[in-house]
């Protein structure tokens, strides 16, 4: 048996001595990580120092420790450079192919990998969807291919972005990027492969001949843009790490004011307006008339675009039948109502009439900063609908507080970019919190339900599909318990893509969960091994890993610094943001 099974016992938690233990060896391994990272690139550190240092010398006297300018070709530089990635030929043929790939500076190579992502997925978007869509007169494979023209047209913004950044700032040419904006753009970099993959789902659900098209169409775009994410983890995040001379790294992390239960990237002000009583707003909503709208989808529309300032939204007690869709325009949004139970937002779309997973969503935002407070989203297709989404969310940093989720198959939707949930009831049967964000869920309450006959329970579904996406389902001093009478089997989750990614620690679990803890997506199928499943000092007579899935890649306890790693500070960098949305948070275990 496994030492880290041995060492668990009861719900969860280990004694000081195995404790101790622990750490041991985590000083161990965390050596040999350290050990290996280096020898994995050292040709790259030694392309990019020679480069630097030659450039040093060259703007100074001449020196006998100077490196020839020989020894670092920019066919060399981009070789080492590539090396990291998944598809190290694409990556070196379409760089070098380019007219301004004469260089051994590696910011310039990944702007230039950036640069190659966004001209192929343009062409993308461009004409692949349409196209199609001229082919089929299938109502619904049209409507996949609306969803897949959206992505990715959302997907070049997420490039745009990407590349935008690395020249704003006080970075020069001496200089790489900061951590922060290093955590920025892997996270718009796996956006932008889980936009492509999504479409993909789309089609794949209707089992079309279509989708074998699509993924030709898509192949080149999705790995030039792992290309760029790999790049930007691997070799600029490691000389960050290591802190080489061309690189002053920036603290990431800074004391919060106020209350320490919400992550630091929540800005002061947002902060104050997550915790006081009485918000003053910007536009209100009442289906009474005594607001300045009747409907939700109303106020969004006037919502400024690209607001750098919160924009706050009332919204008053009602149930509000409506599907809002908040684009990618609406930024820093603040949306708050009487309750979870008094404001409703209340959709029917599903998949079983006719509507692709990603569209029946009852509110969808994709602008970045959103907020929610005191509101609830709910589905009420019912669980004869298959998937009926209450949710979806693509908000980077954005915040959901004391909301109420509610639906059967497919509930909350967190597709993708930073988020974060905090005391809110999520109530669903088959995958009803699935997606690919960077995802925190901390104290609320997670609820199955009864689904139809012959069916089971998946509480989570994680899209993860490149190693290099820093995405992932953390589930942290939260309530699993039963929302009715459940006779059906129950899982914590099933990996849905290669690399699924979620770990579930610090909660309490009720007897209803089947021993097994998880299920495989295909029957009687072990999940690869890349994917990363753990547990984590979970309580309640649900915990016990005992008889937990024998996968390679199920963990059933965790170190203290494998598990920090899922926190609200180092998962979604926290610190960096959550300060100014005055949602209270715990940001370490």
């Amino acid at each position: 048996m496994d030492s880290s099974i041995k060492s668990f016992k009861g719900y969860g938690k280990v004694d000081e001595i195995e404790e101790q233990a622990f750490k041991k060896k985590t000083r161990k391994r965390l050596i040999i990580l350290i050990i290996s990272s280096i020898v994995l690139i050292a040709l790259v550190i030694g392309v990019v120092a020679g480069t630097i240092i030659h450039k040093r010398n060259s703007s100074s006297s001449p020196s006998s420790n100077s490196v020839p300018a020989s020894q670092v070709t920019p066919a060399a530089s981009l070789k080492a450079v590539c090396s990291v990635t998944q598809y190290p030929n694409s990556c070196f043929s379409s760089i070098s192919s380019l007219e301004t790939a004469n260089t051994t500076d590696p910011k310039v190579l990944f702007k230039l990998s950036l640069q190659v992502a966004i001209n192929e997925l343009s062409k993308l978007a461009n004409d692949t969807p349409s196209k199609l869509t001229a082919l089929t007169n299938d109502p619904k494979v049209k409507g996949a291919l609306t969803v897949c023209q959206g992505l990715f047209e959302d997907a070049v913004d997420r490039l745009n972005d990407s590349i935008s950044s690395i020249d704003v700032g006080s970075e020069s040419d001496n200089k790489l990027l900061s951590s922060a904006k290093i955590n920025d753009i892997k996270t718009w970099l796996s956006t932008t492969i889980t936009d492509q993959e999504t479409c993909l789902d789309s089609l794949q659900d209707l089992n079309s001949t279509v989708v074998d098209y699509m993924k030709i169409a898509t192949k080149n775009s999705t790995e030039f843009t792992s290309n760029s994410l790999a790049i930007v983890a691997k070799v600029l995040g490691l000389l960050a790490d290591i802190d080489l001379p061309i690189h002053r790294r920036l603290l990431g992390f800074e004391e919060s004011e106020g209350s320490d239960e919400f992550p630091t990237w929540v800005s002061h002000s947002d902060r104050r307006l997550l915790q006081e009583i009485t918000v003053t707003p910007d536009v209100t909503v009442a289906k009474d008339g005594s607001g300045n709208y009747t409907s939700i989808s109303k106020a969004v529309e006037a919502v400024p675009k690209k607001s750098v300032t919160r924009y706050v939204i009332y919204v008053k007690e009602g149930k509000y039948v409506e599907n809002v869709l908040m684009d990618k325009s609406k930024w820093n949004v603040m949306m708050y109502g009487d309750g979870k139970d008094k404001t409703i937002v209340s959709g029917s779309l599903n998949f079983v009439d006719g509507t692709p997973t990603f569209s029946t969503a009852t509110f969808a935002v994709a602008g970045k900063g959103f907020i929610a407070k005191d509101m609830g989203f709910v589905n009420d297709a019912g669980a004869a609908k298959h998937q009926a989404v209450a949710m979806r969310s693509g908000s980077d940093l954005s915040v959901f507080y004391r909301c109420k989720f509610d639906a059967f198959q497919d509930t909350l939707y967190a597709h993708s970019n930073r988020q974060f949930y905090r005391e809110c009831d999520i109530t669903g049967t088959i995958d009803f919190i699935f997606g690919n964000a960077a995802v925190v869920f901390q104290s609320c309450s997670i609820m199955p339900r009864q689904p139809l006959a012959n069916q089971f329970n998946t509480i989570t579904a994680q899209g993860k599909k490149d190693p290099n996406q820093n995405t992932g389902i953390s589930i942290q001093k939260c309530t699993i318990s039963l929302f009715d009478n459940v006779t059906a089997p129950t899982y914590l989750g099933r990996p849905w893509k290669d690399y699924s990614t979620t770990v579930i620690m610090q909660s309490e679990i009720g007897s209803f969960l089947n021993p097994l803890g998880w299920i495989s997506w295909v029957s009687n199928v072990d999940p690869p091994s890349t994917i990363f499943y753990a547990e984590y000092q979970n309580t309640g007579p649900g915990s016990s890993v005992v008889q937990r899935v024998k996968w390679a890649g199920y963990k059933p306890t965790l170190t203290v610094s494998d598990a920090t790693k899922f926190t609200v500070g180092s998962f979604i960098q926290g610190s960096e943001w959550l300060p100014d949305t005055d949602v209270e948070y715990d940001e370490s275990l």
